[in-house]
């Protein structure tokens, strides 16, 4: 099995990645605590993607996956896209952001939404990236209490739930971080 450094400090996703990664013989290891995450400087989840990547390998010298993700909200503009994860400012958390989601969309009926990923692995001298995406519609309230961040108000209209209500196999076969890592494992010709 192939070891590979998560570059992340979210435990949801870190626990997501790792059941993903596992189908396809890759180990996930967690980033040791003395590294830091590096300022997220992109202008798109690529880019935030690979700085972190980059920076990973650069910190622990092992081949280093990277993941940036979010949402985008069509009638918000494809709001709050790489800023996902501080949408509601400075000490924002999954409730926080939201409850803001949901008052920037109060009285809206364009619901329509795209759970983006981008995936970048560096082993110093080399790097692949792929992209997955997801799509659905914002609910008006929460509903499930599985995963992480948006999952409540993200509704799946092809499975009738929401990205919380489904099992985390269910999520990883629909998701867009689980398309984006089916994409890199073509990509490294590894078996999915």
């Amino acid at each position: 099995m192939r070891e590979v450094v998560l570059a992340t400090r979210n435990q949801g996703k870190l626990r997501e990645m790792a059941e993903i990664a596992q189908a396809f013989g890759i180990l996930i290891l967690p980033l040791p605590d003395e590294v830091e995450m590096p300022e997220e400087t992109g202008s798109s989840f690529l880019e935030n993607a690979r700085l972190k990547a980059v920076h990973g390998h650069l910190a622990t010298g092992m081949p280093v996956l990277a993941d940036d993700s979010g949402i985008e909200v069509e009638a918000l503009g494809g709001k709050p896209g790489i800023y996902s994860a501080r949408f509601s400012g400075a000490g924002a958390s999954d409730a926080r952001n939201n409850e803001l989601l949901l008052e920037r969309l109060r009285g809206e009926t364009r619901r329509t939404a795209f759970y983006r990923a981008a995936l970048v692995l560096s082993d110093g001298e080399r790097e692949w990236s792929a992209l997955g995406s997801w799509r659905g519609e914002i609910l008006e309230a929460p509903r499930g209490t599985g995963g992480f961040g948006y999952d409540p108000l993200f509704y799946v209209p092809e499975l009738g739930r929401s990205a919380a209500e489904l099992s985390r196999e269910e999520k990883s076969r629909h998701s867009h971080r689980g398309n984006a890592m089916r994409a890199l494992c073509r990509i490294l010709a590894l078996p999915i």
